[in-house]
């Protein structure tokens, strides 16, 4: 049946798929640019050869391109300045690397010795931030290379030459040519996040034709979270986009915070829809499922069709404000039923609502477009002006929120820009770079009884796998993916080896293809880039006359030895448990969600704060990145399923922490009112140490139940107080709703974090004793409460 549903969705348009499915065209234009560049460099390689030395050893040519690939995956830098400047420094520790591994290449002891020394310090620089990562990559690659080239001291003169023309192809297409325009960008994010919303409208709606079939499966609502993880990775790079640009240089009259704001209120909208239909789909905790009436189902999809119909790529304004008219009368007469037993329906359809409300306020405040004056942009996000349902929703006696799981955009590297510290005191950088020396050692004396001449695709395996990796458990699987990757690139490679023949024009063609699809998939996922460059490798062995199957598996042979020694090194030499890196994440989450509550309520009763609001969600939003890399270790079907429930419950309940916080974050710089000092402070810093508690749980263990001294209190009082306040203090409805909404979103994290501190026990239930709680606020306050099935 879920089948049947997918394909019904699958006439949806085109040029709406093709956006969101590369946000910003990032991954495209990264392959792109280098592949680009790899010919732009080999090319002029080639020529100098010809005119000047013909008898150079083709060795070169792919020299160059290596250099030409690596200084475009490796620079990740920020802002178009400072990626030219650091892909400019490249030459200087490819230079060297390469001279040194040219002259030690003949020596065997010599050379292993030195390629762990460089593989240590270029793990070690990474302390540095991306700029520390690129030269490290740049100064390790290289003799990796003169290694794998067998290059001699005499070719160093031209090897020099490819270095310099190499990084230079890249710095003039990625930095100069084909430089990334800020408000280019800013723009394809922006259709990204309504093809995104469009992509999760549409699971949606696949879940609600299962409805009138039976009821969904697993596979639906699966698919339904994985497009609502997408979503949200698309919110986050429209904020990063900001960060580059204006919103005004896109939009003119269109401020960032306005734009921002937009995002943000249709991202919680959608995210509200997709967990009431989820809550709909699933029977109840606390009794027998509803019955659906076909005709309410049938309501309810009319309401998501006409949603899927404003979010279409390339709709006028016109047709947007009608469909989104649509969808709200569609739902209207489920919306007014407040019938017994109806509960769940009309909280659907109120969210369907929801979204259509926020799609017609933004085309009604959308300003012109700077490439068509006078005309409204069908691609502004759909979002409007603040309301209390749209910051906040009414909690739900009885309901558990079900909240998405927030992913990286990037799944390889992520350098941070300070090395954290665990409680021992060493660096992420310096404990990493002992362990891949260890790690490279154990592999060159293993892969030496095996294949003496091939020891270095141990090595560079062990290098590789500890790339962005923070724990045992991370490691772990990742070197199992470059592992399967290898075996399915060594598959594909002995395919294409019998394909191309002796055709060196085609294996050139496939080399660079094989190169692109590397490159476009390697933030998808790491394997992917093992899968392609060992498919590539048997090209390059048919190019220079090596290949044989024989080569190939040894290949695989060698990737399991340098991941094993990864293994063995990350287990036996400073060891770094996964649970105490997820618990060091936990901690620096809470700690920025503290920093942006504590801005926000200066913000909101006129006291100045240190930081920006920007760069306090920014930094709140990369640490629950950081939380979710880490965690993934330890939700995998491997992990003990106890353990894993409460590794997933602690997540969910931060990642509310997070999307509520950003809300309130941005209300705060509406409305100022010293006067609500004396309500608003204490509710917000009650909720701050409830939330500390939380992560004492979390990290220590410490509940009450086993004598622990943390106890988490429900704020419920305080925030009544500081929402009576709201309610009175102004006669301007605009601002009392702003008020009263930042009254909300303060009360639902704390009905998160109490909710989990009590199913931890790590707090009371005070609902029964002091009256302390709100009638509403235990049941509410079960996110993530293993007594009532989340």
């Amino acid at each position: 049946m879920a089948g049947d549903g997918r394909r019904a969705r699958r006439s949806f348009d085109l040029r709406t798929w093709l956006a969101g499915v590369d946000p910003g065209l990032t991954r495209l234009r990264l392959a792109a640019i280098a592949v680009t560049a790899m010919i732009v460099g080999v090319a002029v390689v080639a020529a100098l050869r010809a005119l000047l030395d013909r008898s150079e050893p083709v060795t070169v040519l792919l020299f160059t391109g290596v250099l030409a690939m690596i200084s475009n995956l490796a620079v990740n830098e920020p802002t178009l300045a400072r990626r030219r400047t650091t892909t400019a420094l490249l030459i200087l520790p490819a230079a060297a690397s390469t001279v040194a591994g040219a002259f030690l290449s003949p020596y065997p002891i010599a050379s292993a010795v030195a390629f762990v020394a460089v593989m240590m310090v270029a793990v070690w620089v990474r302390r540095y931030g991306p700029r520390g990562f690129a030269l490290g990559m740049a100064a390790f690659m290289p003799f990796f290379f003169t290694q794998f080239l067998k290059v001699t001291p005499a070719q160093v003169p031209w090897l020099l030459v490819a270095v310099l023309v190499g990084v230079s192809s890249t710095l003039l297409l990625r930095g100069v040519v084909f430089a990334e325009r800020p408000a280019r960008t800013l723009r394809r994010m922006v259709t990204a996040f309504r093809a995104r919303a469009h992509a999760l409208v549409g699971e949606i709606d696949d879940v609600l034709v299962e409805l009138s079939r039976g009821g969904p499966d697993e596979g639906d609502l699966e698919g339904v979270r994985r497009a609502r993880a997408r979503l949200q990775e698309v919110a986050l790079l429209v904020e990063d986009a900001l960060e580059q640009t204006t919103a005004g240089r896109v939009w003119p009259g269109l401020d960032d915070d306005t734009l921002a704001l937009r995002v943000a209120d249709a991202e919680l909208a959608l995210e509200r829809l997709s967990v009431v239909v989820r809550r709909l789909a699933l029977p109840p905790a606390d009794g027998p499922p509803e019955p659906l009436d076909p005709i309410v189902v049938a309501a309810l999809r009319t309401g998501v069709g006409h949603l899927r119909t404003a979010l279409g790529a390339g709709t006028d304004q016109a047709t947007i404000l009608e469909a989104a008219a649509d969808a709200r009368a569609a739902v209207a007469g489920l919306v007014a039923d407040t019938r017994a037993g109806r509960e769940r329906v009309q909280r659907t359809a109120f969210a369907i609502r929801r979204v259509a409300d926020a799609i017609h306020h933004a085309q009604l405040d959308a300003p012109s477009p700077a490439s068509a004056p006078g005309r409204r942009d069908a691609a502004t996000p759909a979002g409007g002006a603040p309301s209390p349902d749209a910051l906040a929703d009414r909690p739900e006696p009885g309901s558990t929120v079900d909240v998405p799981e927030r992913r990286p955009a990037e799944d390889d590297v992520r350098p941070e820009e300070e090395p954290p510290r665990p409680a021992g005191g060493i660096a992420v950088t310096t404990r990493q770079a002992v362990q891949v020396g260890v790690a490279a050692t154990l592999a060159i004396v293993v892969s030496e009884s095996i294949a003496p001449s091939r020891w270095y695709w141990a090595v560079i395996a062990a290098f590789v796998v500890f790339a962005g990796t923070n724990s045992r458990g991370d490691l772990l699987t990742r070197g199992w993916g470059r592992v399967v990757g290898t075996i399915g690139g060594v598959v594909a490679g002995m395919g294409l080896a019998a394909l191309v023949g002796d055709n060196q024009v085609l294996s050139i063609v496939l080399l660079f293809v094989g190169v692109f699809l590397a490159l476009y998939l390697v933030r998808i996922s790491p394997a992917m880039l093992a899968f392609w460059i060992t498919a590539v490798l048997a090209l390059v062995y048919g190019l220079i006359g090596q290949f044989s199957v024989e080569v190939l598996v040894l290949r695989i042979e060698e990737t399991a030895i340098g991941a094993a020694a990864s293994v063995v090194a990350a287990f036996l030499v400073l060891p770094r448990g996964t649970r105490a890196a997820f618990g060091e994440a936990v901690g620096e989450l809470v700690d920025a969600i503290d920093q942006v509550l504590a801005d926000a309520t200066d913000r909101l009763v006129g006291r100045a704060t240190a930081t920006s609001r920007r760069e306090g969600v920014r930094a709140m939003d990369d640490a629950l990145v950081t939380l979710r890399q880490r965690a993934q270790p330890l939700a995998a079907p491997l992990a003990r399923r106890r353990a894993r429930s409460s590794y997933q419950r602690g997540l969910r309940v931060l990642v509310v922490c997070d999307v509520y916080a950003r809300s309130l974050a941005r209300s705060a710089d509406h409305v100022t009112d010293p006067s609500w000092a004396a309500t608003l402070v204490p509710a917000s810093e009650q909720v701050r140490a409830n939330l500390d508690g939380l992560r004492d749980v979390l990290v220590r263990g410490k509940r009450a139940s086993d004598g622990g001294q943390v106890r988490a209190r429900s704020a419920e009082r305080l925030v009544d107080a500081a929402e009576e306040h709201a309610a009175r203090s102004t006669d301007d409805p605009h601002r009392r709703t702003t008020m009263l909404g930042v009254a909300r979103l303060l009360r639902r994290i704390d009905q998160a974090v109490v909710g989990l501190a009590i199913d931890l026990g790590a707090a009371e239930d005070l609902d029964d004793d002091d009256g302390d709680q709100s009638p509403s606020t235990a049941a509410s306050a079960g996110v993530a409460n293993t007594r009532s099935g989340s």
